[in-house]
């Protein structure tokens, strides 16, 4: 009788995990309409979220669910793009927990791919000595360590990184004392050329 009781369960548990993986897929679906494909975008503005930490995937999520964050409109880019523009503000507020959580984790499994953008030499090389100097310690190894659960900020798109900057600075978006002083202190040239440094990490 056990070993029914077993196998029941083993066959419940398989089902649902089937089961999860294919709500997760459709959710992932939805979001690559906007940051492309396995999560690489292709568009200036909009970010690329694959291998993004988990940890920074689920935390902006749960920020723009309480739209705590700016949520501008966007149209989706691929798939079916006769669909209605939306903010990631909407797209969160349909979100549970656990949705967040396993998106997180989802996205963090794949590799991300830095932006092939231009970028002005002499300006990234001005940006590589600011950062090392007034970012390092919070975004190491210029930016790419995703054990800093700070995000990655080298390879991503400049267009999207000035956005963010632009929203911090502006108090749009939350941010925590040490780097709301940190960024205070940046002057507009010192913010150009840190985002110079930025988008040549291809």
């Amino acid at each position: 009788m056990k070993a029914h009781k077993y196998l029941f369960l083993a066959s419940f548990i398989a089902i649902f995990s089937v089961a999860s993986a294919a709500d997760i897929d459709a959710l992932m679906e939805d979001c690559n309409g906007c940051h492309g494909d396995n999560g690489v975008s292709q568009w200036g503005d909009v970010p690329t979220i694959a291998g993004i930490d988990a940890f920074g995937t689920a935390d902006a999520l749960f920020m723009f669910r309480e739209e705590e964050r700016p949520c501008s409109e966007s149209e989706y880019r691929q798939g079916d793009t006769s669909r209605v523009a939306t903010t990631m503000c909407a797209v969160a507020a349909d979100l549970s927990d656990d949705d967040i959580e396993a998106l997180g984790d989802a996205y963090a499994e794949l590799e991300f791919v830095a932006a092939v953008q231009d970028f002005d030499a002499a300006l990234a090389e001005a940006g590589a000595a600011i950062h090392e100097q007034r970012c390092d310690k919070c975004h190491s190894e210029g930016g790419s360590n995703v054990e800093d659960e700070a995000s990655i900020l080298s390879g991503q798109w400049m267009a999207y990184l000035e956005n963010s900057f632009a929203d911090y600075l502006s108090g749009d978006r939350d941010q925590d004392k040490k780097m709301k002083e940190k960024l205070t202190a940046l002057s507009a040239d010192d913010i150009s050329a840190l985002l110079h440094f930025y988008a040549s990490q291809q």
